[in-house]
């Protein structure tokens, strides 16, 4: 079972800007089939990282003020965050790989 949080414009502060854990929001849609491409990544790395690292991921045709707030005009958009900043971000379809690097790359900043 996924523990990737779908997030929406009422709860993105408490769960990504206030979160104690360093977490990557998925800006996505259903109609984007390269977004599609990436979830079961997200879904996996999510149930390994349990714990450590928080993956979310929001509509951005449900979501538009989130959206609009961080410029997100192309998707798939992964953005990291850690202690409530934007750290990190990803554009486009990327490998296992490319995030798994990512994710380990932020869980080992001071």
């Amino acid at each position: 079972m996924t523990k990737v949080i779908d997030i929406t414009d009422q709860n993105f502060e408490d769960e990504v800007l206030k979160s104690t854990l360093p977490t990557e929001v998925d800006f996505w849609a259903p109609w984007c089939g390269p977004c599609r491409m990436v979830l079961p990544v997200y879904d996996k790395l999510s149930e390994e990282y349990d714990g450590k690292f928080k993956f979310c991921k929001m509509n951005v045709d449900e979501n538009s003020q989130t959206a609009m707030k961080y410029q997100i005009v192309s998707i798939p958009m992964q953005m990291y965050f850690v202690n409530g900043r934007k750290v990190d971000e990803i554009l486009g379809a990327v490998p296992e790989r490319t995030i798994r690097s990512k994710v380990e790359e932020i869980l080992s900043l001071p």
